[in-house]
């Protein structure tokens, strides 16, 4: 498993575009599973679940991408899985890495120096 975290600035809505477009473009193979968006006066909240096949792992992986915004800076929480071949142990995990550098590049974009 690999994981990135970073707060971000700028609109919530222009960094959940980013990430979405630029995960989908960043893999022939890239594909949105599943989103959900929760949100109050104060807060949002946007959760989604990539995948995409690694040709360097020969197996599908996943990415977890999470925005939080209190309005003032947004938090992103990215957590890339699956991709290994063993059954006890985890080995191979090049896809998980790639697939994450994908919204490292991204939200550096947006971070907060």
């Amino acid at each position: 498993m690999a994981k990135y975290e970073g707060v971000l600035q700028g609109d919530f809505d222009e960094i959940l575009s980013a990430v979405e477009s630029g995960i989908l473009r960043g893999s022939a193979s890239a594909s949105l599973e599943e989103g959900s968006d929760y949100h109050t006066e104060e807060i949002r909240c946007a959760v989604r679940v990539f995948e995409r096949y690694s040709i360097i792992g020969k197996n599908r992986v996943s990415l977890n991408v999470t925005l939080f915004s209190d309005g003032r800076e947004v938090f992103l929480s990215a957590i890339a899985s699956g991709g290994s071949q063993a059954m006890f142990f985890k080995i191979n995990t090049f896809g998980e890495q790639a697939f994450l550098n994908q919204i490292v590049e991204i939200a550096e974009r947006y971070r907060v120096r």
